[in-house]
């Protein structure tokens, strides 16, 4: 790895996050703030956050005014996933020259765009582009997180595990030791009734879980950082 390492946080609504939320990119961001050791830089094309009143992403309002500018940057988008990430990504990376990709994708496209075959067909357009823009980038992804929806919709359900089994053989037929590629493990504890607002997405306690699921994937199998103190 090198000493100074450019983070990308890539992700859909749960990552945007919408006026008052902290966002888990607030929470990983103090967390390298406290236990990163060496510089390290928040990259990314975007700093907003998503408006549901406006329909765009063009709110600020983040809860905590301490959360810098530079480290509000992020390629996360309400509404977007892996299909609408593949294109972006290159370009993303050529321009921030990313280092380190933490993603968090796949529920939307799911929903409303693609099924588990179609869905890891871009995960894998996802890393090509990627590694074009820098082959050396290093990409730590987390599965899908079964919504709201899924207790109730069945053959959802079975698609999103469907798509976490290809996601991890995606990721295990990829996986090189110049641009290594991780999945995080979803936080045994995370509970969509008491760590989301509306099923789906995450409340405070959530976005302490998400950012704890980065951290401790990047500590333990790259030791950058440390464990996250939940």
């Amino acid at each position: 790895m090198m000493a100074s390492m450019r983070f990308l946080f890539v992700g859909d609504s749960m990552t945007i996050g919408c006026p008052g939320d902290f966002t888990w990119r607030y929470r990983m961001w103090r967390h390298l703030e406290a236990s990163f050791d060496g510089p390290y830089e928040i990259v990314g094309p975007r700093t907003a956050l998503y408006d549901p009143a406006a329909g765009a992403p063009v709110s600020h309002a983040y809860a905590s005014p301490d959360f810098p500018p530079a480290a509000r940057r992020h390629l996360a988008g309400w509404g977007e996933g892996w299909l609408h990430m593949a294109p972006l990504i290159g370009p993303a990376v050529a321009e921030s020259r990313a280092d380190v990709l933490l993603v968090s994708l796949g529920l939307i496209d799911l929903g409303f765009y693609t099924d588990a075959a179609q869905t890891a067909a871009n995960v894998r357009a996802f890393v090509e582009a990627a590694r074009e823009a820098n082959p050396r980038v290093h990409i730590v992804a987390l599965p899908v997180i079964p919504n709201i929806r899924a207790e109730q919709d069945a053959p959802f359900a079975a698609e999103v595990d469907r798509f976490n089994v290809l996601l991890a053989k995606a990721f295990a037929d990829l996986d090189t030791a110049l641009s290594p590629l991780l999945l995080a493990s979803v936080p045994e504890s995370y509970d969509i009734h008491q760590d989301t607002y509306d099923g789906t997405h995450p409340g405070p306690s959530g976005e302490h879980k998400l950012a704890a699921a980065f951290a401790d994937a990047l500590h333990g199998a790259w030791e950058l950082g440390a464990r996250y103190a939940l």
